[in-house]
């Protein structure tokens, strides 16, 4: 009798690891889906209209609330307090690649980021990120930061605002990695202000390990105050400033 619910319960326990794995393949499908769909509409609509940054807007109003809606769900809070009207550096942290959506929600004007390098071979993706403006960053060629520092610092002087992660990566553990102070020298240099936000519950939601692992959970993007950068003078300027940005969001998550 115990040999044969030993094997029921491990029959159990195989079919539902399996739906699960055959739910993440759908919901992995339905994302690429979605994501080519509106990139597709959203660029044709750009270039029909001319409306310079509609591509921008309609992934903040129609692609990101069609991922994260599902996934669980977001909150924002501290946005009222921002003037939106001015461009920023944003920062955040890291753990999901649910990160950009909640970002393009939280922030409620046009906003860029910067992707890694691999990001230029993905159908869909790369030419969209063309399209908007986005910027490239090569991890493997140290030669490339000091102009990737002025173009990121051109477009901010430009009035646009762009989105960084300043861990490099995706945590894998959820703890809050040092912030890279390379890429501060851009805002510094722009003389635009650094808003540091926090991400809550990306990573539970759809980890930064496995294949498409998600676990569907409420998330939260909490905005912090701009950190001017006025007054900050070369490498201790720009390191102070990190930490600054770093402090604020561990502060915001909790984790001071």
């Amino acid at each position: 009798m115990e040999y044969r619910q030993t094997r029921a319960e491990t029959g159990a326990t195989a079919l539902a690891a399996l739906s699960a794995r055959t739910l993440n393949v759908l919901e992995c499908l339905y994302t690429l889906l979605w994501t080519a769909g509106w990139i597709s509409v959203a660029l044709i609509r750009q270039a029909v209209t001319g409306r310079r940054d509609l591509a921008l807007t309609m992934a903040r109003t129609h692609w990101a609330p069609g991922l994260v809606g599902p996934a669980g769900g977001l909150t924002v809070e501290g946005r009222e307090a921002v003037d939106w009207s001015r461009p920023y550096m944003v920062v955040a942290n890291h753990e999901s690649l649910l990160d950009i959506c909640v970002l393009f929600m939280a922030v409620p004007a046009p906003l860029r980021f910067l992707l890694k390098e691999e990001m230029r071979r993905v159908p869909f993706l790369a030419g969209y990120a063309r399209a908007t403006g986005m910027l490239f960053i090569s991890r493997e060629d140290r030669r490339a930061g000091p102009v990737l520092r002025r173009q990121v610092a051109g477009l901010l002087a430009a009035g646009k605002s762009l989105c960084l992660f300043p861990e490099g990566t995706r945590s894998r553990d959820g703890r809050l990695g040092e912030f890279k102070s390379g890429s501060f020298q851009a805002a510094i240099d722009a003389g635009v202000d650094v808003l540091p936000i926090a991400l809550h519950g990306t990573g539970d939601v759809l980890p930064a390990t496995g294949f498409f692992r998600t676990c569907r959970g409420p998330m939260q993007a909490t905005v912090g105050k701009p950190i001017p950068v006025q007054g900050r003078i070369g490498a201790a300027g720009r390191q102070a400033l990190a930490r600054e940005a770093q402090d604020a969001v561990a502060a915001m998550l909790g984790r001071r």
